[in-house]
């Protein structure tokens, strides 16, 4: 229930975020040198308090539990961050002679490079009973490796602005991103027993910095009169995100649960949310700095923004099937394990 819940509420706010973006009820207030001045407010400030929030919450004691299990956490990041933007790329291919929206398509490229999310896997994972402590250490950890990996990708696969050098990138990614977690898990350290006491609403903080960065993104888009977005292409990528979600998914399982695997069928849950989730937390804090100036901007990121909702949706429905085969098939194990009884002569 908590997780159809939320993902109502992503999709009530976000769908207001949008109509007001269109609408553009105030002209100029989101665009550059508008009153909210986004970039300064959005590029430096939002983004970092987004990321000092992260490092607050980010409950780094657990992980250690999980840290030694290396083969799993290999499995994770080479999906994610090698075979999941590698096979977007030659997918994309193929749909390059269609005549779906070139920036749409450009979009989905980037879903492909980003790293996991920080929360939807982990929720979902625990949501089903599976390995909690491996879906905690594989978003966390691949967040850290996002900032430096995403990136490259980036730019291996799309190019980069050629207003904002290599080098631009990467300090800005730094400062805005990197100093900000350390800062936060520094200061955790000294109240954490005041954030264990409080819990502070951790995730609608961030929640509502990211939505008025999304807000941001789209009026720069709309407000530029030669925006050209057909239906049909919008419709189509709807279409594939779920079919690459689900596709994805299925691929991790069948992957994890051969006989030579040595994965639990709880390893096998958080394999599945950790290595085909994407963080939108990371990626339009990403997209602005490695894409800033681009005039499309907002249409490379409307897949990504479709992504996530549709992430947490598809995984809320699996929750009850995939719960119903880790029980049965830790029952299965459980009984082969057992040592058989002498027969009587």
């Amino acid at each position: 229930m908590g997780l159809l819940e939320r993902l109502r509420k992503e999709w009530f706010i976000l769908g207001i975020v949008l109509v007001i973006a269109v609408a553009r009820l105030e002209p100029g207030v989101g665009v550059k040198g508008g009153p909210l001045k986004p970039e300064i407010t959005i590029t430096y400030i939002a983004v970092s308090a987004i990321f000092f929030n992260s490092g607050l919450s980010l409950k780094t004691e657990e992980l250690t539990s999980a840290l030694m299990h290396v083969k799993l956490h290999l499995f994770v990041q080479i999906f994610t961050l090698v075979f999941f933007p590698t096979a977007i790329w030659v997918f994309l291919q193929l749909l390059s002679i269609t005549p779906i929206n070139e920036w749409l398509l450009k979009g989905l490229q980037t879903v492909g490079c980003m790293p996991p999310p920080v929360s939807s896997a982990v929720i979902l994972t625990k949501a089903v009973g599976g390995n909690e402590a491996a879906a905690i250490f594989n978003s966390a950890f691949g967040s850290f490796l996002g900032i430096v990996i995403t990136p490259l990708l980036l730019l291996l696969f799309l190019g980069s602005s050629s207003s904002v050098p290599f080098t631009s990138i990467f300090s800005q990614l730094f400062m805005t991103v990197v100093v900000p977690l350390i800062i936060g898990q520094i200061v955790r350290r000294y109240i954490k027993d005041w954030l264990e006491r409080k819990k502070p609403p951790f995730g609608a903080i961030s929640s509502c910095v990211l939505l008025m960065i999304i807000y941001t993104t789209f009026c720069d888009t709309f407000a530029n009169p030669n925006i050209d977005l057909d239906k049909f292409s919008l419709i189509i990528i709807v279409f594939i995100i779920f079919s690459v979600q689900m596709s994805f998914m299925f691929l991790t399982f069948l992957f994890s649960i051969r006989n030579n695997s040595t994965f639990t069928p709880a390893d096998t849950v958080a394999i599945i949310f950790c290595s085909t989730h994407k963080s939108l937390t990371l990626g339009i804090p990403m997209l602005k700095i490695v894409f800033a100036g681009y005039e499309h901007l907002s249409l490379i990121s409307v897949p990504l923004l479709i992504y996530h909702p549709a992430q947490i949706l598809l995984g809320s429905l699996l929750v009850p099937t995939i719960k119903s085969w880790m029980v049965s098939r830790q029952k299965a194990l459980k009984l082969t394990r057992q040592p058989k009884a002498p027969v009587k002569v």
